[in-house]
């Protein structure tokens, strides 16, 4: 008789890889980035980070992830504690309210609030199939609205911080659980109409009475999107950045002008070329060629969990995946679309690469997680 495997033998090393792999595209770029300015100051606290959060997924190996069941209110909680405490006594850097000081250590709460909310509405999805005993459209418009209920209160707590581009995180976050949740096509139908209602009727406000459209949308809001729409004629203020990134990732080619070499990025042309607009470097110092091998990577991760969360026995441990893979395939895209100008500029980092504690921590947590999903994923000859 086989011996039966081990924890440690059944974790997805293959997985792993992939997030050491972009650990050090990471870090290779934070040093272009930084290095020559700062004394490496920056690609060290990046490396303690993802030491940190290697620990992190260690420490949540142990744990059977199905307890999260019984955390998913406590931790939700927590994170609406956090965000308020944010509101009130929140440290203001560049114009926004985001963070709490920890020392030297800047904690962002709105990073980990994706994370409790993807448990939290995982386990109202699994609740609502474990007690449905026969499918309605009034018990699918319940569950909705029960989910709404529990994200608003987050959404408009980041919204007004301001930090649009985590709140629209959350939005995907809750559209992918509920379409991979089985609720009602019409429902979800209806759902997509009312959004795009809205965002239509947000475009005629704005033609027809900007004194009430202005209560809707901020004015650095509409800024970013007079630099999206129209950068050149923007190239003072609202299209800058834009600008300066398009340069920057043309010039690189096809092979890119070399590590450090990228004249837009080791100019300081290029603000937040470390956060945010990390991937103009990596266009730019690496080309097309190194842009392409960072996407893949980023296929192969979401192809993998992806994998993870259809094998998955448990409708728990589906459903959070699948929260996970909406969290992080939107922010890659936004990141990546902002940067080249298919998108509004949002201030959402590129996951796993660009230079930042909270967010990194948060996907190396989610990361944490699905590896604890895996290993604890039984196989039957007759499943």
């Amino acid at each position: 008789m086989e011996k039966e495997k081990s924890y440690l033998q059944q974790i997805d090393y293959g997985l792993v890889f992939i997030i050491f792999i972009l650990a050090i595209i990471s870090l290779v770029s934070v040093y272009s980035a930084t290095g020559a300015t700062d004394s490496l100051s920056f690609v060290k606290k990046q490396l303690m980070f993802y030491v940190l959060g290697f620990i992190l997924i260690g420490v949540i190996l142990l744990i059977d992830y199905r307890r999260l069941k019984e955390l998913s209110l406590p931790l939700y909680g927590i994170g609406i504690a956090l965000l308020i405490f944010v509101e009130f006594f929140g440290n203001i850097t560049n114009g926004a309210q985001r963070w709490i000081l920890i020392g030297s250590f800047k904690l962002q709460p709105s990073e980990f609030m994706k994370i409790f909310l993807v448990i939290l509405i995982a386990h109202f999805l699994t609740k609502f199939q474990e007690t449905m005993e026969e499918k309605s459209f009034q018990q699918d418009l319940v569950l909705t609205g029960k989910i709404a209920a529990f994200s608003i209160l987050p959404f408009f707590l980041i919204l007004k911080q301001p930090d649009l581009g985590t709140a629209l995180v959350l939005i995907c976050i809750v559209a992918t659980m509920l379409l991979v949740g089985g609720i009602s096509w019409r429902l979800l139908f209806l759902l997509t109409i009312m959004g795009i209602l809205l965002l239509a009727g947000l475009v005629v406000l704005y033609f027809v009475n900007f004194d009430l459209f202005s209560k809707f949308v901020e004015n650095h809001q509409m800024a970013r999107i007079y630099g999206w729409l129209d950068p050149e004629a923007h190239s003072d203020l609202f299209g800058y950045q834009l600008l300066q990134a398009l340069l920057a990732i043309g010039s690189g080619q096809l092979t890119g002008k070399g590590l450090t070499q990228g004249s837009q990025a080791q100019g300081g042309w290029i603000p937040e070329v470390h956060t945010d607009f990390i991937f103009a470097i990596i266009g730019e110092e690496f080309g097309f060629i190194g842009a392409s091998i960072l996407i893949s990577v980023y296929f192969i991760l979401i192809y993998r969990l992806v994998q993870i969360a259809l094998t998955c026995n448990d409708v728990f441990g589906s459903y959070i995946v699948a929260g996970i893979i909406g969290m992080l395939v939107f922010q890659i895209f936004q990141n990546i679309a902002m940067t080249i100008g298919l998108m509004p500029i949002t201030g959402l980092a590129l996951p796993f690469i660009s230079y930042g504690g909270s967010a990194l921590l948060t996907n190396m947590i989610a990361i944490g997680i699905v590896l604890n999903i895996s290993m604890r994923t039984k196989t039957y000859m007759f499943d």
